[in-house]
């Protein structure tokens, strides 16, 4: 083993590359391929969607059992596990304690906190031979709250912070895109405890960090955003994702093989084959990112915000007049129709929130967020009203409702930018007319003016910085502050310093473990693009894994196995490779030398070292995956040559 010394200090550290191989399980156990299960397909399977599940399957990384069940092989696991190290290391240093919960659960716990009858349908319910109601954990906010309710009495023995990695379970009504959406996932579930909310802030603050270094580390490009908690229950909440690579990039899905020198050399007609190949397959990500092109703003687009100004104009206030409007149910048809501009009407949504009429207004075509609105209300359900209900209450049928002289028990709420409108134009509540010169809080009075649109792209940033942007994201973390939500609903209780019972104050902090493998090819997979002798050009599917998370390091494969010479060669560099650390996964199949290439190109390996014609000659080739750039090399000195082929990619 190397071991180096830190100029500065006494200490001794271990190297990367030596405690990538100490990971695991050693770097001296060789990994022959032809003993491996990585059953590759010559295609991309049919009922695949999204890029990141045909390459799993089609690389042999992953096998679907049932609808939303996989079996993870051999490389995909040893992904899982190099990641799972990445996040042992990280949240050592914030001072998490790693444990084991169980998966199957008394439906008793989740009975307490409340959950068990309103989590939904996804929550997987079961009973044993006596009848007794168990579930399958699908989150552990339950179970830990229980373990420390029992054992933990008193503020000086917090804060605790404590997660587990463990297959959790939903019952997903379609499971779809592989990895993304499944019954059964691994994730990585934490949980802190504490007596007061200055020492929450600071847990919250350490797993923010550790989580960029993760997804740093993991060679992700993600955004931290503000998010909803959602069925967690959270308050202040941040969500992490993995932005899915746009696809008219081809900068960054296309890698040239030696062969070719640059796209320009790509014929047009190639190129358009390219671009259709890219567009074939879904956009990935269950969320819009809304992030700013100058700032580190970013949320999803529930949450998302743009900069708001108030107007400062003063306007003459009109009379309300009633005018006919036929045939005119949409905001577009009413602007044309009355020959004023589409921002100087008001749109009048109706809802139901728990039961309770309230009307939404906005500006023109603004569009409703329902989760804004939803958590202003701090309503359990919000809903669109029927046209009966909207006949009931307005007088009138959809596409005639405005907000003048409706009832009391009528809830009125008007996105901010609809205090800036004067003499609007707005729903008559009797079919086939509107008013005009109608003013708000004149004509009507809103409970509140508050943000409930939804942004568009290219409004100006919350903070002032730059322009909105959106992209697809694939949520991979989530950290909440969770409060008392549970300990209050389970009593889980401490003595505070003046002895006073309190409920114990909890954080949450999940990572989806298995979605990551999904995340990460996403994002590093290629179309790597090459030309025959005879000048054709061909492209083809292919992983791109980072270094930290490769299966292996290098992949070293035999062109003739039954060549003396290239078997002895093989070894000798089986032996320095991993004696220097490097893992390595040795091609000894006696197949042909382009499946073992379209298999290598599918695996993703960030080397390809290939012992081919030359072996007499202790001439090998390398390849650098990242960027297609390929060279001879003297066996001797593949060691030194290999840092600085790989330093820039």
């Amino acid at each position: 083993m190397f071991r180096a010394y830190k100029s500065t200090s006494s200490s001794i550290f271990i190297t990367l590359v030596e405690r990538k191989a100490l990971s695991l399980g050693g770097a001296k156990k060789l990994m022959k391929q032809s003993q491996m299960l990585i059953p590759t397909l010559r295609e991309m399977p049919s009922d695949a969607q999204v890029i990141s599940h045909a390459l799993m399957v089609r690389a042999g990384y992953v096998r679907q059992v049932t609808s939303g069940v996989y079996s993870y092989l051999p490389l995909a696991n040893r992904v899982i596990e190099k990641f799972k190290t990445i996040m042992r290391e990280e949240f050592d240093k914030i001072g998490a304690v790693e444990m084991l919960a169980p998966a199957l659960l008394t439906a008793d716990l989740w009975k307490e906190s409340g959950r068990y009858d309103t989590y939904g349908e996804d929550l997987y319910k079961l009973k044993n031979r006596d009848q007794a109601e168990f579930i399958l954990g699908p989150t552990h906010e339950e179970t830990f709250t229980t373990l420390v309710r029992d054992s933990v009495k008193s503020y000086k023995q917090l804060p605790m912070n404590l997660y587990q990695i463990q297959a959790k379970y939903r019952d997903e009504k379609r499971p779809r895109n592989g990895l993304l959406r499944t019954r059964e996932f691994i994730m990585k579930d934490g949980y802190s405890f504490h007596a007061n909310y200055d020492s929450l802030d600071d847990t919250y603050e350490d797993y923010r960090k550790a989580y960029e270094a993760i997804f740093t580390r993991a060679g992700l490009d993600f955004k931290g955003i503000i998010g909803d908690g959602g069925a967690m229950g959270g308050k202040d909440s941040q969500e992490f994702m993995a932005v899915t690579p746009d696809r008219t990039d081809i900068n960054h899905w296309v890698v040239l093989d030696k062969s070719i020198n640059s796209l320009e050399e790509i014929p047009e007609d190639v190129m358009a084959q390219i671009k259709d190949e890219l567009n074939n397959w879904l956009v990935s990500g269950e969320d819009i990112i809304a992030y700013s092109d100058q700032s580190n703003y970013a949320a999803n687009l529930e949450m998302a915000t743009s900069l708001y100004k108030p107007s400062q104009a003063v306007t003459t206030q009109e009379e309300v007049t009633k005018v006919q409007t036929p045939d005119c149910k949409t905001i577009d048809d009413v602007a044309a129709f009355l020959k004023v501009n589409e921002g100087q009407t008001i749109k009048t949504l109706f809802f139901m929130a728990d039961d309770q009429p309230v009307v939404a207004l906005l500006v023109g075509n603004d569009q409703v967020n329902d989760v804004k609105l939803k958590n202003y209300l701090g309503a359990d359900f919000l809903e669109p009203a029927n046209e009966d209900q909207a006949k009931a209450t307005f007088g009138a049928k959809f596409g005639s409702l405005g907000p003048v002289g409706l009832p009391d028990e009528v809830i009125i709420i008007a996105d901010r930018k609809v205090q800036d409108l004067a003499n609007a134009v707005v729903g008559a509540n009797e079919d086939g007319y509107h008013l005009t010169g109608v003013n708000p809080g004149r004509d009507f009075t809103p409970k509140d003016y508050v943000d409930i649109r939804e942004v568009k792209e290219g409004e100006p940033s919350p903070d002032g910085q730059g322009a909105l942007k959106f992209a697809r994201g694939i949520e991979i973390g989530h950290i909440f502050k969770l409060g008392t939500r549970y300990s209050e609903s389970m009593g889980a209780n401490i003595l505070d310093e003046n002895g006073r019972s309190i409920p114990i104050i909890m954080g949450c902090y999940g990572i989806g473990v298995s979605r990551i493998l999904s995340a990460v090819i996403e994002q590093h997979a290629r179309l790597f693009v090459n030309k025959t002798p005879k000048g054709a050009y061909r492209f083809s599917w292919g992983i791109n894994f980072p270094k930290e998370l490769a299966p292996f390091d290098v992949h070293l494969i035999t062109v003739n196995t039954k060549d003396q010479a290239a078997q002895d060669l093989t070894a000798q560099l089986e032996g320095q490779l991993t004696g220097a650390g490097y893992q390595v996964l040795t091609d000894d199949r006696n197949e042909r030398v382009g499946s073992k290439f379209s298999d290598s190109d599918l695996i993703g390996l960030p080397i390809r070292v290939t012992v081919g014609k030359k072996a007499a000659e202790n001439i090998v080739e390398v390849k650098i995956k990242a960027t297609g750039d390929t060279i001879e090399v003297n066996a001797q000195n593949l060691l030194e040559t290999l840092p600085i082929l790989t330093k820039e990619s």
